[in-house]
């Protein structure tokens, strides 16, 4: 059946009713989002559900001059690389507590930085830092924002300072208040449901890593985003410089 094909083609069996629906109909199959939902409980497959809540990964800073909160929760933008998000999330494996570090693009909710290590110290944070500056080199401007919490790793100054030489403004949320960064939360959620939650058993940092990797290609380029309209977040990014390029050419031929 096409709905069990959809639910599985992932290999992640993690799609709700709605997303199975919605790649349904990108592959030109019509049916009406009704009838995945009533076949889905026919079958017994459903999506993932959120677990329980994480622990705490990072320590408010308690000293020297805090950066405002530019977006106040406002987490929509013009264009990518106008504001990335930064979170750090656990993973409890058999060796420990293992971390992951994200950097999320606002306009796309594409990661383009990510790290996992089995520490909190400051490097995990900038070494997910640098995969999001080597990511988007060229295309990074002078308008970028990048919001985070009160953590002591986003306000070390070695992060501050990398941030301050490629031109970024840094943005702090309120202390204890996690609203202030629900686009990254919401990604830990996303993370923590359809990957760690879901494989249940993990040995340690390796096997954490490759699986994160495989899994941020996977969300960045095939899965379904709502915020993106059902589309990856890689091909919403597309639409948008086609569409730049587009607007380019045209006002150039009008100049002629």
């Amino acid at each position: 059946m096409e709905i069990e094909r959809v639910w599985e083609k992932p290999g992640r069996k993690v799609y709700g009713a709605r997303k199975v629906w919605q790649q349904l109909n990108r592959e030109g199959i019509v049916v009406a989002r009704c009838t995945v939902e009533r076949l889905m409980g026919e079958l017994g497959i459903a999506g993932v559900c959120a677990q329980s809540k994480r622990p705490r990964t990072t320590l408010p800073a308690e000293f020297g001059d805090m950066p405002s909160d530019l977006l106040e929760r406002g987490f929509d933008t013009a264009a990518p690389n106008h504001a990335w998000v930064a979170d750090i999330t656990y993973v409890p494996t058999e060796a420990g507590w293992v971390y992951t570090a994200f950097v999320l693009d606002l306009f796309s909710r594409r990661i383009v930085g990510w790290q996992v290590a089995d520490h909190l110290r400051a490097d995990l944070a900038l070494d997910a830092l640098e995969m999001a500056i080597w990511s988007r080199r060229e295309r990074i401007g002078d308008k970028l924002v990048h919001h985070s919490d009160r953590g002591v790793q986003y306000t070390a100054i070695r992060y501050a300072d990398r941030l301050d030489e490629i031109g970024a403004v840094r943005s702090v949320g309120s202390k204890g208040d996690s609203y202030d960064n629900a686009a990254a939360e919401s990604l830990n959620s996303l993370y923590k449901r359809e990957l760690i939650d879901f494989r249940g058993s993990w040995e340690g940092v390796m096997d954490v890593t490759i699986a994160t990797m495989e899994w941020v290609a996977w969300y960045n380029s095939e899965r379904l985003h709502s915020y993106c309209g059902g589309i990856p977040p890689k091909e919403f990014e597309e639409s948008f410089y086609k569409s730049q390029e587009s607007t380019k050419i045209t006002s150039r031929i009008q100049a002629i």
